[in-house]
C-alpha cells in the first residue's frame, strides 16, 4: 500500500506539472476528538481541459498510510463544484497521520492531489482562548471578553459558558482563513471595584458521538481592576471610660494611604496599620486618658494615586461614657414613668367618683325648715272660669 501509495503521489505531480494547475486547499492540521466526529474543509481545482468530466460519476476518497476512506457517502459538498468538504461522523474511523484527497470519475479524470491534511486524534480538548488574555482596567471602564473555542465537529460545535456571567453574552460559530470554524461567545460589563481580582473563567463542552461522557476545557483571568480608596462602613470610635479605640479600614487599587487629623492638623499619636489583602488597609490607634485631648473634629484621611476621600468620626473629651450615661439615663426614665401613672390614677378617680345630684321631684317644693310640701292645683266646680289673676 505505501508503494502504491508514492506510485499515486509522483504521478499525480508528474500529471499536475504536464497539464497545468491541480489544486487543493484544506488546512495544514485538524485536532478531532476520540469518538467525536470531525469535518475537512476541503476545495480543488482541475485543469481547464478536464472541466468536462466533473460529473456525478466523481467520487471522492481520503488516503492515509496503509487507509483509503470512501468520502462520498459523508461528503457535505459538491464535487461536481469543486466542493469536496467531507464529514467523518465518526472519529474512531480515522487514524493520526497525515490524509490526501483522490478524486475519482468513471472517465479520464482520476488525480490525487498533494498537499494534504495531518489528521491527530486527541483524548482532551485544548483550552479555549480569553480576548485579551489579562484584563487591567480602571473602574467604570465598559469591557467586552470573547472566549474562542475550536469546532472540529461543525454539526456539534462546543457549549460556553461563562462564570461567573458578568453580563450579557453572544455567541457565533465563526470561520477561519482556512475554512475551520471556531466557536465564539462575547460577554460585555461595566468593570466594578467587586469583580478585582475574582477569577472570570470560561467552560468548553464538547459533546461526544459514540456515547462516551462529555469533554470540557476551562480558560480563566483574574481582573486587575483600578480604582480610588473608599471607607468602610466597618470603620469607628469605640470609647470606654478610660480610653478610645478609634479604627479606619479603607479598600483601594492601588493600595492607599491613610492619615489622621485633628482640626486639620495631623494627628500625632502612634498609628498602626494593618494590611488585610492587597486592596485593603486598616488604620488604627488608642488613646488613654481622654479628658487630656480633644478629638471633636476628628478625621480619617484615605488616597492613592486615582483619588482620595475622607470620613469624620464623633469623638470628643466632653462626652459621658457608656456606664455614666445609664447611671443618669436610668432614675430618669423610672421618675418619668412613675408621674406618668400618678397623673393616669387621678384621671381616673375623677371621672368615676360619685357625683351629688341636684335635681328635685317635680310637683314639690321645700320650706325653710326643709319640710315638704305638695302644691296640687285648686279644682274649680260648675262653668266658674278660672281667676286669671290669681294664677
Amino acid at each position: 500500500m505505501a508503494g502504491t501509495l508514492t506510485f499515486l503521489l509522483i504521478s499525480s505531480l508528474l500529471q499536475g506539472a504536464l497539464c497545468g494547475i491541480w489544486e487543493v486547499k484544506m488546512p495544514p492540521k485538524i485536532n478531532v476528538l476520540r469518538g467525536s466526529c470531525v469535518t475537512i474543509p476541503c476545495s480543488f481545482d482541475v485543469h481547464s481541459k478536464f472541466e468536462k468530466y466533473l460529473d456525478d460519476t466523481c467520487k471522492a476518497y481520503w488516503i492515509g498510510k496503509n487507509l483509503k476512506l470512501t468520502a462520498t457517502k459523508n461528503m457535505t459538498g459538491d464535487l461536481t463544484k469543486k466542493d469536496c468538504t467531507t464529514t467523518f461522523k465518526n472519529a474512531s474511523l480515522l487514524q493520526t497521520g497525515k490524509y490526501y484527497f483522490r478524486l475519482e470519475c468513471n472517465n479520464a479524470l482520476k488525480y490525487i492531489f498533494p498537499g494534504g491534511v495531518h489528521i491527530s486524534l486527541i483524548d482532551d480538548p485544548p483550552s479555549p482562548t480569553l480576548t485579551p488574555s489579562t484584563l487591567e482596567v480602571e473602574e467604570g471602564t465598559s469591557v467586552s471578553l470573547m472566549c474562542s473555542a475550536p469546532a472540529p465537529c461543525w454539526s456539534h460545535p462546543p457549549a460556553l459558558t461563562w462564570s461567573p456571567n458578568r453580563g450579557q453574552s453572544q455567541e457565533t460559530l465563526q470561520e477561519h482563513q482556512d475554512k475551520t470554524k471556531v466557536k465564539s461567545s462575547v460577554m460585555n460589563f461595566t468593570a466594578s471595584h467587586l469583580h478585582h481580582g475574582k477569577k472570570v473563567s470560561c467552560t468548553a463542552v464538547y459533546k461526544i458521538q459514540d456515547g462516551s461522557p462529555d469533554v470540557t476545557a476551562e480558560t480563566s483571568l483574574i481582573p486587575d481592576i483600578t480604582f480610588p480608596p473608599q471607607i468602610l462602613l466597618s470603620s469607628g470610635c469605640i470609647k470606654t471610660a478610660s480610653q478610645v479605640n478609634c479604627s479606619c479600614e479603607t479598600v483601594g487599587n492601588p493600595s492607599p494611604t491613610v492619615k489622621w487629623y485633628s482640626s486639620e492638623l495631623p494627628v500625632k499619636l502612634e498609628i498602626f496599620s494593618e494590611t488585610l489583602n492587597s486592596t485593603a488597609l486598616r488604620s488604627f490607634f488608642t488613646l488613654n486618658q481622654l479628658h487630656k485631648k480633644d478629638l471633636s473634629t476628628l478625621f480619617c484621611r484615605t488616597f492613592n494615586s486615582l483619588g482620595s476621600t475622607s470620613q469624620q468620626f464623633c469623638v470628643s473629651s466632653q462626652q459621658i461614657s457608656a456606664e455614666q450615661r445609664d447611671a443618669v439615663l436610668y432614675p430618669v426614665i423610672i421618675s418619668t414613668l412613675t408621674v406618668l401613672l400618678l397623673v393616669l390614677i387621678c384621671v381616673l378617680l375623677f371621672f368615676i367618683r360619685p357625683q351629688k345630684n341636684n335635681c328635685k321631684p317635680k310637683g314639690q317644693i321645700t320650706d325653710d325648715n326643709n319640710t315638704v310640701a305638695t302644691s296640687q292645683p285648686q279644682i274649680r266646680e260648675g262653668n266658674e272660669a278660672p281667676n286669671r289673676t290669681e294664677e
